[in-house]
């Protein structure tokens, strides 16, 4: 189980407190709950009621909950211990077979599907249910192939608002291709998360989670900022880092179709993921949003100091910047 669902579920137990307080039924329910959480578990352990009932419409507080996880394991007893290292065993199984499967991305929604509704589902079989991933790669199929493969009634909407605020709480480690590195593809794939998770517009951010609002929030130039600081191994933002720079190189029509390269229209960036597609911080809408190209009043397209680009990306800087005889009778006999 990746520490990031560990720490997400930690975010959302502040989310839920007030609520639990003022419950004492639901708070007793909720100790056994609280123990998956602290051992890599998400907190939706066996009522999914808890979460899928109470996340919308109830606006974070500013509670602190401390909870001592050796305590809660020594007084655990041994019908509560075998079924929580049973989940825990299935959480780790749905990872490893979503990595083998190269769909490490969707690995929080499926441990989030399955932890939180799969309780009274009898003789589970991993393969069977990330072949359902594999098979069903827009999020309304997936929950109608879920429904009608273990016989639930998983309701799409409520299940997207879960997802979407445990996405925001965490950076899934699983999106990098390289952690090492610091490149377009990730780049790319760090502004697709920042979408898919409902990531807010807020001035001088760059990912962190804003104490105001309580959700991640980047500004234009933040988003990408926000990339070249994170360090994944760490899972914190390298705070030095505290300039972009960037290098306009030609119009679009001159752009190679490499997801990570940036768009620029004067004034705002924008990170190409490929598709047609752009992610942008918009200051009008106030989030991360998602458009066709072709919609914006992109001018030019850059590269960001700092980022590695592949070959491809190189020779097409060096045909713009330093055009050779070939390459400019080429151009005029096109009539360009």
């Amino acid at each position: 189980m990746t520490e990031a669902i560990a720490a997400a579920a930690k975010a959302l137990l502040k989310k839920l407190a007030v609520d639990l307080v003022l419950d004492k039924n639901k708070r007793n329910k909720f100790l056994l709950i609280v123990g998956s959480i602290v051992v890599g578990l998400i907190f939706l352990l066996m009522t999914p009621v808890v979460v899928l009932s109470s996340i919308g419409g109830i606006k974070p507080p500013t509670v602190e909950f401390e909870f001592n996880e050796a305590d809660f394991l020594n007084n655990m007893d041994d019908k509560s211990r075998e079924k929580l290292e049973n989940m825990q065993a299935h959480g780790q199984a749905i990872e490893d077979a979503m990595i083998s499967a190269n769909m490490g991305d969707q690995t929080i929604k499926a441990q989030l599907i399955y932890l939180s509704l799969f309780e009274n589902v009898p003789n589970f079989d991993v393969q069977t249910y990330v072949d359902l991933f594999k098979n069903n790669p827009e999020n309304s199929d997936l929950i109608q192939a879920i429904n009608a493969e273990y016989g639930l009634e998983i309701d799409f909407d409520e299940f997207m608002r879960t997802y979407t605020f445990v996405m925001n709480t965490t950076i899934d480690p699983h999106m990098f291709t390289d952690s090492g590195t610091k490149n377009c593809a990730d780049l790319a794939a760090w502004a697709e998360n920042a979408y898919r998770s409902g990531w807010g517009f807020q001035e001088g951010c760059f990912g962190e989670i804003d104490e105001n609002v309580r959700y991640r929030c980047a500004d234009n130039v933040g988003l990408i900022m926000g990339y070249l600081r994170y360090i994944p191994t760490e899972k914190t933002f390298d705070m030095s880092i505290n300039e972009l720079f960037y290098n306009e190189i030609g119009g679009l029509d001159t752009m190679p179709d490499i997801a990570g390269i940036g768009l620029f229209d004067g004034n705002n960036f924008g990170i190409y993921v490929a598709n047609g597609d752009v992610v942008f911080a918009s200051y009008d809408l106030g989030n991360i949003v998602k458009l066709p190209v072709s919609e914006g009043n992109w001018v030019s397209w850059c590269t960001f100091e700092g980022i590695d680009y592949p070959q491809e990306v190189t020779d097409r800087i060096e045909e713009i910047q330093n055009p050779t005889e070939e390459n400019t009778e080429e151009k005029n006999e096109n009539g360009e």
